[in-house]
C-alpha cells in the first residue's frame, strides 16, 4: 500500500508528471530540468525527491551535478505501469509537446553554463 501511495502523491503534481514526460528523451540535470520550468532549483529539487522516493525515477552523482532519469526494466511493476500510463495518457497533451521543443533548445546548450546562468540570478 505505501508503494501505490507514494505513486499517487508523486502523480498529483503537474510539474512532477511533466519531469517524468522530459525524461523519457533521456537523462536529465537538475540545471536542465530547473531551466525546462523556469522554478528554484530548490522547488525542482523537492519535487525530483518526491518522484525519487516514489521510485519513478533514478539518480546518479558526477561531481557537483546530480543526473535524474527514468527507472529502467528492473522498476516495480507499479512504477512501470505508471509511467506507461502517463506516456499513454499524455503523449499528445498540447503542454508536454511545448515542453518537448523547449527541451530541444535546452539540451543543445552546455549544462554547465546553464549551472552558471542559474547560480547568479
Amino acid at each position: 500500500m505505501r508503494e501505490f501511495m507514494n505513486i499517487t502523491k508523486a502523480l498529483a503534481d503537474e510539474t512532477r508528471v511533466r519531469t517524468l514526460l522530459a525524461l523519457r528523451k533521456g537523462e536529465l540535470c537538475v540545471c536542465q530540468i530547473t531551466e525546462l520550468f523556469g522554478l528554484a532549483p530548490s522547488t525542482v529539487s523537492k519535487h525530483l525527491s518526491i518522484l525519487f522516493q516514489a521510485s519513478l525515477v533514478e539518480s546518479r552523482k558526477d561531481g557537483r551535478w546530480i543526473y535524474y532519469q527514468l527507472p529502467g526494466k528492473k522498476a516495480p511493476v507499479a512504477v512501470r505501469e505508471a509511467l506507461d500510463w502517463i506516456e499513454k495518457a499524455l503523449a499528445d497533451n498540447p503542454l508536454v509537446l511545448e515542453d518537448n521543443q523547449q527541451l530541444k533548445r535546452i539540451l543543445k546548450q552546455d549544462p554547465a553554463e546553464l549551472c552558471k546562468r542559474q547560480t547568479r540570478k
